[in-house]
C-alpha cells in the first residue's frame, strides 16, 4: 500500500499562483456583470424605473472595478461635466417632480 505524502495539499496550493486567482475573480465579476444587465433590462422592461435604476448604480460600481477606475477620477469627471454644460441648463435646475422616477444621485468623498 502506497503511502501518501501530505504535503501534496500544500504543493497544490501554491501552484495557484496570484494572477490565476485575479483572473477567476475578474472572470466572475464578470459573470455578475452580465447577470446585473439582464436583471435591470427585465425590471425596466416591466416598468420598475426605481430599481432598475439601483440595479444601474450596481453596475456602474462593478464596471468601476474591474476597469480600475476610482471614486475620485468618476468624480472629477462628473464635476467637468457639469461645469461644460450650457449655462441655460445650468442656471434652471429642473425640479424633482419635473423628474419623475429618477433618484438622486449625490457623490461625496
Amino acid at each position: 500500500m502506497k503511502q501518501r505524502n501530505r504535503s501534496n495539499g500544500i504543493h497544490l496550493a501554491s501552484a495557484v499562483t496570484e494572477k490565476a486567482l485575479a483572473a477567476r475573480s475578474e472572470q466572475r465579476m464578470h459573470s455578475v456583470l452580465a447577470t446585473l444587465e439582464t436583471c435591470q433590462a427585465a425590471l425596466a422592461a416591466s416598468g420598475n424605473r426605481d430599481t432598475a435604476h439601483l440595479v444601474s448604480v450596481a453596475i456602474l460600481e462593478l464596471r468601476m472595478k474591474l476597469n480600475r477606475i476610482a471614486d475620485s477620477e468618476l468624480k472629477a469627471l462628473c464635476e467637468s461635466m457639469v461645469s461644460g454644460a450650457p449655462a441655460e441648463q445650468s442656471q434652471k435646475p429642473t425640479p424633482p417632480q419635473a423628474r419623475r422616477g429618477l433618484p438622486v444621485l449625490k457623490l461625496v468623498p
